[in-house]
């Protein structure tokens, strides 16, 4: 049976208790602790630009009531959800506003109450604590889920899409080495890369991304899970590590500003590259496409764990140059 908090800071003490404890969720945990206990008063809202110092917790909250179109609010409180996707078997829930969670595209929850309305919003939260930005990782799924993905949200893909994209991945029965006509290959055996991938399926997929490059985008930044009630509608970037809160950058956007900013930023296109490193590195004179749209670059995941899973990152240093 979950455990119904009785408030944000009950589920507050859940998490930490639980999922809290890991390294990689403690900053949204604090961060869902900072926002609540803000309300020694009542919070008015404040413009916000999108790439701000200071203190994170504040800024959420005045983007947070400027994105539901209210001045003030009674009282914000946050509670954080992204520990639940990778909790351990038996906690992956927990009862939020009366709606049982198991996993969440959304890191933190923040709420407003006015009066007796209630407005929630969910947040993506993204953090580079390099000292200069890195890639952040956007969507990491399979050829056939991204596949279905689309297909499930009115965006038709045939079967030679499915295929190109399982090329494009090493799925096992569509890398070069599964094929027995190939011969003496110079590149990586273990996938084919999108130059090379089903010429049917390769136009139909660019032709895709690029009609629907708006559609795609927000899909990747909203949509991880089946049935997320807490879908994210802002996105708060930790852009580089610094030691001083006070100095510390960080891009906020709604997730509308920033379909429209990568639109904006590029079109599909494709971007040149060799394999320098690793056991497969290419020939002299050898290149390879990298497809990408806007801000969103895709590439096969290639670890270890997961060497077929299909990567989708939001580009280093996006912030800067939209």
């Amino acid at each position: 049976m979950a455990l119904e908090p009785n408030d944000a800071k009950h589920a507050l003490q859940i998490q930490a208790g639980t999922e809290g404890r890991k390294a990689g969720h403690k900053y949204e945990l604090t961060l869902a602790k900072e926002i609540t206990d803000f309300n020694k008063k009542k919070v008015s809202s404040n413009s916000i630009p999108n790439l701000f110092r200071g203190i994170a917790s504040k800024a959420l909250i005045s983007k947070v009531l400027n994105y539901i179109g209210w001045n003030k609010a009674d009282k914000v409180e946050a509670i954080a959800l992204g520990a639940l996707a990778t909790a351990e078997e038996g906690k992956k829930w927990l009862r939020v506003h009366g709606v049982e969670v198991r996993a969440c595209k959304s890191d933190i929850l923040i709420t407003a109450y006015k009066g007796k309305q209630i407005k929630n919003v969910g947040v993506s939260v993204k953090q580079c604590n390099n000292k200069t930005p890195t890639n952040a990782q956007l969507y990491f799924t399979t050829a056939t889920a991204f596949v279905q993905l689309l297909r499930n949200n009115d965006i038709n893909l045939s079967d030679n899409g499915l295929i190109a994209m399982k090329q494009f991945c090493g799925d096992i029965g569509f890398r070069p080495s599964d094929d027995n006509t190939i011969t003496n290959r110079l590149t990586d055996p273990r996938r084919f890369f999108w130059e090379e991938i089903d010429p049917i399926g390769k136009v139909e997929l660019e032709n895709i991304f690029t009609t629907y490059q708006d559609k795609i985008t927000r899909l990747l930044l909203q949509k991880a899970y089946l049935n997320d009630p807490f879908i994210p509608e802002l996105l708060l970037h930790k852009t580089k590590k610094k030691e001083e809160e006070l100095e510390q950058e960080y891009a906020l956007y709604s997730i509308d500003e920033l379909v429209i900013l990568s639109k904006s930023y590029s079109g599909f296109n494709k971007k040149n590259y060799r394999v320098r490193k690793g056991s497969y590195k290419d020939p002299e004179g050898i290149e390879h496409e990298a497809p990408r749209f806007g801000i969103v670059q895709m590439q096969r995941g290639g670890q270890a764990q997961h060497p077929t899973q299909l990567q989708f990152n939001l580009k280093a240093g996006y912030f800067y140059q939209i």
